[in-house]
């Protein structure tokens, strides 16, 4: 078989016209220590701050600390592999995250890898996890409800669309179900929600994903899981990633929901990062930055302007407090940024009044913006029924013999309370809420047995659908309650109907 030299030349001349001269320059740095998920390196003269960097077993980090010999690099990922002397590159990226529809339903760690177990995930848009809030003249005040579905919340601390309203208080008094509930209500309501849980244990997310995609709101829902095993990095950049897949849907004219559960977690974490990258401790040995740490993440929630498409982010930021001292370092550092607080009382919670929310502690600074006009109305005088019915219960106790006008008080305060209670995953529409409260303040409620009360809105709600859905739907469409007396009508009609439990036993 004979070699033809055209052939080889032809060949050659390809070859050398595919041929493109690239000289390929990368920085590298070498890593002096690693320990407790930090590492040193020294030779990245140029590296940025929150830039990503790559180890030579391609664990990735990022460049917390600039100092003048040496980098401090947070480690996102499991840093045993990690020796001194080994090679560390800069890639020339600021730290940032896959964002996109197609991560809506996923279960995803900080870094946007999924842990679901449903494949990759196929988006090819990303954006960094830091980003400037958006200015002043960026934003337009907050005045649509966001309806948790919670009759107390959406009554006394009413939450606007662009709000951040911070769930406070001791662990274990509700605070996760509040956030869950409000999620589980943004169902058909147009609104994109992203669940952040920092330093839960893993079983703790599974039930929560579980109650999610059981109730139909995992599908509109991102949720980013940093556990309690990850190393603090992870916990610490998890709501920042979080922030930036919501600014996707935001700068797109869309509605989100953010819930980080908790910030307290996170904020140990930093203090945990900041202490082994000997940064200078302060009060409670937090570094001096943790109030900006909070401020310049909850500040990228917010209402966009027309101009910037009207989009929203509404964040929902959760505080553990101990023994409910709300006077502590980090609750009132993240009540000072927020625009509210839903303060959640153990005593109460464990006395059955659930959800336990404190209608004294708990306020919301956008206030009656955030309602529709029917809720204000219904709703206007409960927060002082209920501080009343508080004072005049704490004396009641001592005195055995009270007035009339006193005892009808008390009653009225009991009938309050026990209307404000509500099921856990059993949100309701503004509509149904504003029936109920109409009836409690209109008296229908106050002559009725205490164990009859919650059998009596259940009721009160499946008798106007069947016989009065034009009302409820009037409530919903206009925001109003009904002009005339067709509402008290119909409340008054069905109070005929209602057998009380004394009535049945006659």
């Amino acid at each position: 078989m004979s070699i033809k030299t055209e052939e080889i030349s032809s060949l050659i001349k390809k070859q050398l016209a595919n041929y493109q001269s690239q000289v390929s320059v990368e920085e590298t740095g070498t890593v002096t220590y690693v320990g407790d998920g930090v590492a040193l390196a020294d030779g990245l003269e140029n590296a940025m701050a929150g830039e990503l960097l790559e180890f030579s077993n391609g664990v990735y980090g990022m460049a917390q600390n600039l100092e003048s010999n040496d980098v401090g690099i947070v480690i996102l990922g499991d840093f045993d592999g990690i020796r001194e002397g080994d090679t560390v590159k800069r890639t020339g990226r600021i730290m940032e995250v896959p964002v996109g529809e197609e991560l809506l339903g996923r279960v995803v760690d900080p870094l946007g890898r999924p842990l679901d177990g449903l494949g990759e995930i196929a988006t090819t848009k990303s954006r960094p996890i830091e980003r400037k809030a958006p200015g002043v003249m960026e934003r337009k005040s907050v005045s649509e409800p966001l309806q948790t579905g919670i009759k107390v919340i959406d009554a006394l601390v009413p939450i606007g669309r662009g709000q951040r309203e911070l769930i406070i208080g001791d662990r274990k008094t509700g605070k996760t179900a509040i956030a869950l509930d409000t999620i589980i209500n943004q169902k058909d309501q147009d609104v994109i929600c992203i669940y952040v849980a920092i330093g839960q244990k893993e079983s703790t997310v599974k039930s929560s994903v579980e109650t999610l995609r059981r109730y139909g709101a995992l599908d509109y829902t991102i949720v980013v899981s940093a556990s309690a095993s990850n190393p603090a990095p992870m916990l610490y950049i998890a709501p920042y990633a979080g922030a930036a897949m919501g600014e996707e849907f935001m700068f797109n004219g869309k509605n989100v929901l953010i819930v980080y559960d908790d910030l307290s977690k996170q904020a140990d974490a930093y203090r945990e990062l900041s202490l082994i990258l000997r940064r200078p401790p302060g009060r409670e040995a937090y570094p001096g930055d943790i109030f900006y740490t909070h401020s310049r993440l909850l500040e990228r929630a917010a209402r966009l302007s027309d101009d910037l498409g009207g989009g929203s982010m509404t964040a929902l930021p959760i505080i553990q407090t101990q023994a409910g001292d709300v006077s502590a370092y980090i609750p009132t550092n993240v009540i000072s940024i927020t625009d509210g607080q839903i303060f959640l009382d153990s005593d109460s919670f464990y006395a059955g009044q659930r959800p336990a929310i404190d209608a004294g502690t708990s306020v919301s600074r956008v206030g009656g913006d955030a309602q529709v006009k029917a809720m204000k109305k219904v709703a206007g005088t409960l927060r002082l029924d209920i501080a009343s019915y508080n004072e005049l219960a704490s004396f009641a106790q001592f005195g055995s013999d009270l007035d009339e006008a006193t005892q009808a008080k008390l009653a009225r305060g009991q009938r309050t309370m026990e209307v404000l209670k509500q099921g856990l995953h059993a949100p309701q529409k503004v509509s149904e809420q504003v029936v109920t409260l109409f009836a409690l303040s209109k008296g229908f409620i106050d002559k009725l047995p205490l164990d009859d009360v919650q059998r009596y809105e259940s009721e009160l709600a499946a008798y106007m659908h069947a016989n009065h859905q034009d009302l409820y739907d009037g409530i919903e469409n206009t925001g109003k309650l009904p002009e005339g007396d067709d509402l008290l009508n119909a409340v008054a009609e069905f109070g005929k109907s209602f057998q009380t439990s004394e009535d049945a036993a006659k």
